[in-house]
């Protein structure tokens, strides 16, 4: 008997609709019970620490949040099985930001603001049946657990980044 480490969750249609907008809600702007959800952490930085690296080579809060930003725009794709417009900057994933030269910070909180946006309004209407997503729903749930998941990781990640900031 083989034993399989990755357990498939099944989605019940009737709970779809509810399950897959809490989710995303749980994880920007919800004020999550476990503490501060992405939008969140993000409220308070400003531009100078939005750029501040805690050490050589490692990701700024900028960085962090435009990268953040990039998934939610990914996945929404993913679900919709629409191609996306390009997003903000050329490339994909990561994007090395030295200084605000290339973006602001208002700019970077403006777009991960407005693909979290983008990406609740595919799920609410998937689970409204305004659009036909081409996936099951099992990986439709995967997919929005784990950009949720994502940004949960993310709002830590830079709750850190405030603290050391702060020493």
């Amino acid at each position: 008997m083989s034993t399989n480490t990755s357990t498939k969750i099944a989605i019940r249609k009737d709970l779809d609709a509810h399950v897959l907008v809490r989710i995303i809600e749980e994880g920007y702007g919800q004020e999550a019970w476990h503490g501060p959800d992405l939008k969140t952490a993000l409220a308070d930085v400003t531009q100078e620490l939005a750029f501040w690296r805690p050490a050589p080579g490692r990701h700024s809060i900028a960085e962090i949040a435009l990268h953040h930003a990039y998934c939610a725009h990914s996945v929404r794709g993913q679900l919709s099985g629409k191609p996306s417009e390009p997003f903000l900057l050329e490339g994909d994933d990561w994007f090395a930001l030295q200084d605000q030269s290339s973006l602001s910070w208002t700019e970077i909180q403006a777009t991960v603001q407005t693909e979290q946006k983008r990406l609740a309004e595919v799920v609410a209407d998937m689970v409204g049946g305004r659009v036909k997503s081409p996936l099951s729903d099992t990986r439709r749930f995967e997919l929005v657990l784990g950009i949720t998941c994502h940004a949960v990781y993310h709002a830590g990640q830079i709750q850190l980044i405030k603290r050391l900031h702060g020493q």
